[in-house]
């Protein structure tokens, strides 16, 4: 059972996004080879403009693994009604490696919020063996755990999130 205050209980990733699970592989998300991502932080929209390097750490080499970047606020926090909006799913990454070693089938679209704060939301599926998960039909409306159940994933392995908000163009200075 997640504690109270797992951050991804707290920012209610477990909730809106997945159901609690226990993260059994270590995964990194870094942004512009220096911007690790750690759960709850707030990245500006310019800086996540490309797409991060996403390592998956301390799982056999044999194993094969998806990501999948959501926003469960869009449009907006205070109204989710296209809850959630996909930004990247990279298929078939082996164990030990990164994201480059996988296979990109949504490609990466990177962060642009409106209104509000946005959670955005990665998550890690041990896959059962290789060139089995299918691209879902459109990014708005996405739903983890739909998505995951359709393609026999199970529940995430390794979670991670940030936050980011509309930059004025004084912010980006």
């Amino acid at each position: 059972m997640a504690k109270a205050s797992d951050p991804l209980v707290v920012g209610r990733v477990i909730g809106d996004v997945i159901d609690n699970f226990t993260p059994t592989v270590k995964m990194t998300v870094t942004y512009n080879s220096n911007k690790q991502i750690f759960n709850g932080h707030e990245l500006f929209p310019s800086a996540v403009t490309f797409k991060p390097k996403v390592e998956v750490q301390g799982a056999d080499m044999r194993s094969f693994f998806t990501l999948v970047m959501t926003d469960p606020d869009a449009p907006g926090p205070s109204d989710p009604y296209l809850r959630e909006h996909l930004h990247w799913i990279v298929t078939d990454i082996p164990g030990t490696t990164d994201d480059t070693f996988g296979r990109e089938v949504v490609s990466y679209e990177m962060a642009r919020p409106n209104i509000g704060i946005h959670r955005f939301v990665f998550l890690l599926f041990k896959q059962k063996r290789r060139q089995t998960v299918k691209a879902p039909t459109s990014r708005d409306r996405f739903n983890s755990r739909k998505f995951a159940e359709e393609n026999e994933l199970g529940l995430p392995v390794a979670a991670v999130f940030f936050n980011a908000q509309r930059e004025t163009a004084a912010r980006r200075r």
